[in-house]
């Protein structure tokens, strides 16, 4: 097998690479992480210029990627800038548009490959615990009778940029028990609908998330994205596209972590020697360098499997996050050891690392979640 990326991918990794280097320097990620707003609108617009967007959307949907390992590329890059812009929701709501939206719908996507328009998944409840299929929140046809219309009552958590989003795809129950698959419906639904609440407050690891509840929000057949009910398929692989992406996003960010703690190593001295000859640190450090050769051998799968048939690509995915959950965590307390005191402070960029990895196993289900899933797949 050829683990090499094409030339086109290593162009786009070296171009997002040497911007985020130039443009996206540490002091910038942070003061922009932690401004009302919760990433710059400005330099979300530059990604689009760049075409940074458009490498996560096939052609047929204005882009040029699409990919398992396009994704992959970009989101490893943008791990290792911390970048808080909304990437991520970007790809999943864009994804389940291309692969279900009609005509109508599918002419959103230019807005979100240029970077005009903010879009935000709201699927997460505050009692689904990670459970894909476990889905509260209902949608009922509207009393009058003539089927023209849903009215949507119910509570998402932890929506990604939910103040900033021009609207939602949310996730409603149109019929069957609360974690049936089959009644799942999908929705596209304005942030300023009559009945839309949003309460927004800053994340640990920089950026902004939201409360999002709806009451009587009153929804025409044209918000319908597929067939009602029958939204889970479609869900589920928009969700496995952000969780391909989490995973790479960390691997760049254990790079950089790594990469931080070698320099460390090497230039902190006790005793007059630089701590980086002590035996015993050697040895963390390279069993810690073989846990991320394997988290990056992980992901490399899963880009390889996203377009896979469904319970193979399901299975590696989740083996995937599992990996990447149990070695994230791994790197973060490595790096802040081997640097002592001094890498709790928030002053120092690894801290902000090692926070995000922490975060991103929480992400999309976390490890304990995601090795249970890949077991009952196995069972199917």
């Amino acid at each position: 097998m050829n683990f090499q990326h094409t030339e086109d991918r290593r162009m786009l990794a070296d171009t997002l690479n040497r911007f985020i280097s130039e443009q996206y320097g540490f002091a910038t990620r942070d003061r922009i992480a932690r401004t009302a707003h919760g990433f710059s609108s400005e330099l979300w617009n530059r990604f689009g210029e760049l075409g940074i967007i458009g490498a996560l959307f096939d052609e047929a949907s204005g882009g040029f990627g699409g990919g398992g390992f396009d994704i992959a590329v970009v989101f490893e890059s943008l791990g290792r800038g911390l970048v808080v812009e909304p990437f991520l929701d970007t790809l999943i709501v864009g994804q389940a548009i291309a692969r279900s939206g009609n005509d109508a719908q599918r002419a959103l996507l230019g807005g979100l490959i240029d970077g005009s328009r903010i879009v935000a998944l709201a699927h997460g409840e505050p009692d689904s615990h990670y459970e894909l299929a476990r889905v509260t929140t209902r949608a009922e046809r509207n009393g009058d009778g003539d089927g023209s219309a849903w009215q949507l009552n119910g509570a998402k958590a932890v929506v990604q940029h939910g103040e900033q989003a021009a609207f939602f795809l949310v996730s409603a129950r149109t019929e069957g028990a609360d974690d049936s698959q089959a009644g799942v419906t999908l929705f596209l639904v304005p942030r300023d609908a009559p009945g839309v609440s949003v309460r927004g407050y800053p994340k640990i690891d920089g950026g902004r998330a939201a409360e999002v509840s709806f009451e009587n929000v009153i929804l025409g057949d044209d918000a319908l994205l597929g067939a009602a009910g029958n939204g889970f398929a479609t869900l589920e692989y928009a969700i496995a596209c952000g969780v391909l992406a989490l995973c790479s996003e960390a691997v760049g960010a254990m790079d950089v972590a790594k990469d931080y703690t070698l320099d460390y190593l090497r230039t902190r001295k006790q005793f007059g020697v630089a701590i980086g000859s002590f035996q015993a640190l050697q040895h963390r450090m390279a069993d810690m360098l073989l846990e991320i050769e394997q988290a990056r051998s992980a992901v490399i799968n899963a880009a390889a499997a996203l377009g896979a048939e469904r319970k193979v690509r399901e299975r590696v995915v989740s083996a995937a996050k599992y990996s990447i959950g149990r070695i994230g965590a791994l790197v973060a307390q490595e790096c802040i050891q081997l640097h002592g005191g001094i890498g709790m402070t928030w002053e120092l960029p690894l801290a902000h690392y090692a926070k995000r990895l922490v975060m991103i196993d929480h992400q999309l289900g976390d490890e304990d979640h995601h090795l249970e899933r890949f077991v009952e797949l196995g069972r199917e």
